[in-house]
Order: structure tokens, then C-alpha cells, then sequence
């Protein structure tokens, strides 16, 4: 990020709120490139932030009150001016940004829009939901992730993170081909698996706790990016939301938090959407993960998954292991007190 290419990585002591009522903690605040994390007193991560949607409470007060943005309860209290001084710095370079890149962005979005209004109303939103889901950056993508995974915590409870776990969720995760932070377990709200826009996949601390292998678990993960490839997530979103979100995701780079809201239950309660066979054994043959292990825990008579036994690309007798005995009962162990 631009705004911040005189600093390295700032760390500073701050007072953090997960909600109003809740009790103030003491915790340390470091600034990233783009992101400002919260850790505890034990450099346990408490809360990511992304900086250009952090807000300031009290401009021009001290000490600085900020939020993660305009519909979060959480707020985070700081006095050191360094600190204070880079968040500045970083909400007006993305307030300059944003009234440059909203005036255009505006222009073409309505000159756009009226063309294609021009071809008919019932052709339109499909049309206009599949154009904004492919225009739409990366960096946005994970922001609509990240609120939609906070509005599915509010009803699932927050990620499970003992330390040991959490190490190897991230061996899992570079294991399989994913970022570090990419799995997350959550102690309830989803019945098995799912996935949201940035890359992020959900899984149900079952899936770590139930099954003696944690082939399984690589497998809910292989199946969950498989469909992700295959529809985009974004375009879920927009289409179960209807054209008028995709308007205004496409003019103001927004996403309603009402319509997430209601999407968090839809990604938490919809049955697992189909996934091509093919692709899914392409999955597994390229990481190394029999497809077997996950195919009889998705049906324990193996007659829905048929496909994925006859044709399993990798013996279990013949595969790496996907995380060392020790990693796995670390991992489950993550929803541990």
C-alpha cells in the first residue's frame, strides 16, 4: 500500500473492544501492508482489520477511537502517534482514491448499465450480475469474504484457535495447495464445509474431531476450492442476492450488509452445491489425496460416490500423509478450552 511505504511494520499497545458491553482488553496493534491485527497478551490473533475500511470514531480527539468499518461493534482505542500517524495516513489516501475512482467508475457503470437496459429487462440482470462478478478485483473479493465470514461467527461463534491447532491448520492448508490462512474451523453454524469469496473455506470442527484420518478433512477442503473453481463465488453471492446488489457492487465496490446478512445464512444452511466428478479427482490426483477416505464420508455405502472410489487416483496405502500424527491431533485439539 502506498500510504505506507515509510513504514516498516509498526507494533504499539492499544485497548481493544470486541463489542459494546464487552470488557476492554489490552492488546498490541501491528500494522501491516494492509491489514491491522490484534493479538493478545499470548501474540494470539484476536481481530484482522483491513485498513482502507478502518474508520475513525473521534477525528481530532485523543486518544483515537477507530472500528473496522461501519457496521462492526468492535472498536480499538490508541495513543501512539507513529501509529495514529499511519492509519491517517492510509484513510486519506483511500478517500483521494476512492472520489477518483467513484466519479469514473460511476460513468461507465451507468453508461454501461443504460446499454444494456436498451436489450431487454429480462436479459439484463444476468448479464449485469455476470459482468460485475468478473470485474471484480481480488483485494475486494477477500473484503466481501471477510465481512460474510464475521456475519456467520455472529450465529457459528468465532474460529477455533488453539495455538498447536492453528499451526496445523496452516501445515494443512500449504499441505493442499492453499494460503496460510485460508481454512478456518468453526465450532458450529455449517454443517460440514463451505467457501466464500477470497478464497476462504469454512470447515465444522466435526471434520477435525470425528474422524480418525484427517484424509477426510483434506478432502471436504479439495471438494469445497473444486467448486469455487468451477462458480464463482462472487456470482453466488450476486445471484442469490438479485441484480440490484450486483448495481451496487459494480458502481460503489459495496456490497449491502443487510444483503450479506441474509447470504451467511444461504452459505450456511444450502446444501453443498454439485461438483464435476472429473475435476474433483483432477484435485486429488494433483495434491496427492486419495479420494476414497472422503468419499465414504460423504456417503457411507460409497453408492452417491461411486465415481470418486472407482476411479481414486491415489491408494491409500501409497499416499504421503497430509499432516504428521502430531500435527493431527493438534488439529484436533483446535476448538479445545
Amino acid at each position: 500500500m502506498t500510504a505506507l511505504a515509510d513504514y516498516q511494520r509498526l507494533e504499539a499497545p492499544g485497548i481493544w473492544r470486541a463489542a459494546p458491553g464487552d470488557q476492554r482488553r489490552d492488546v498490541i496493534v501491528s500494522l501491516g501492508d494492509a491489514t491491522l491485527v490484534i493479538y493478545d497478551g499470548a501474540s494470539r490473533p484476536l481481530a484482522h482489520w483491513s485498513l482502507p475500511a478502518v474508520e475513525r470514531l473521534n477525528p481530532g480527539e485523543a486518544p483515537a477511537l477507530y472500528r473496522p468499518g461501519p457496521d462492526s461493534p468492535e472498536d480499538l482505542e490508541l495513543t501512539h502517534a507513529e501509529l495514529i500517524s499511519a492509519i491517517e495516513r492510509v484513510g486519506h489516501a483511500v478517500a483521494r482514491n476512492r472520489a477518483q475512482r467513484g466519479r469514473l467508475r460511476l460513468y461507465l457503470a451507468l453508461g454501461g448499465f443504460l446499454a444494456l437496459a436498451a436489450l431487454g429487462v429480462f436479459w439484463l440482470p444476468d448479464v449485469l450480475i455476470r459482468h460485475t462478478a468478473s470485474v471484480v478485483p481480488e483485494a475486494t473479493r477477500a473484503a466481501i469474504g471477510t465481512r460474510l465470514q464475521t456475519e456467520i461467527q455472529r450465529f457459528a461463534g468465532p474460529p477455533c484457535q488453539a495455538p498447536l491447532g492453528s499451526a496445523a491448520l496452516r501445515a494443512l492448508a500449504a499441505r493442499l495447495g492453499q494460503p496460510p490462512e485460508a481454512l478456518v474451523v468453526l465450532p458450529a453454524g455449517i454443517k460440514t464445509a463451505a467457501h466464500l469469496p477470497g478464497g476462504t473455506v469454512l470447515l465444522n470442527r466435526a471434520l477435525v474431531e470425528d474422524y480418525e484420518d484427517p484424509l477426510v478433512v483434506a478432502g471436504y477442503v479439495l471438494a469445497e476450492t473444486t467448486r469455487a473453481a468451477a462458480r464463482d463465488p462472487v456470482e453466488a453471492l450476486l445471484r442469490e442476492t438479485g441484480a440490484m446488489t450486483a448495481f451496487r457492487l459494480l458502481t460503489t465496490g459495496d456490497v449491502p450488509s443487510e444483503m450479506l446478512s441474509s447470504y451467511a445464512q444461504v452459505v450456511t444452511t444450502a446444501p453443498p452445491g454439485p461438483v464435476d466428478t472429473r475435476a474433483l479427482l483432477a484435485a486429488f490426483a494433483d495434491t496427492g489425496v486419495p479420494a476414497s477416505p472422503y468419499a465414504y464420508a460423504v456417503d457411507i455405502t460409497g453408492e452417491r460416490t461411486l465415481g470418486l472410489i472407482e476411479a481414486d487416483p491415489i491408494a491409500v496405502s501409497d499416499a504421503l500423509p497430509v499432516l504428521r500424527d502430531s500435527e493431527w491431533v493438534s488439529l484436533q485439539s483446535i476448538c479445545g478450552e
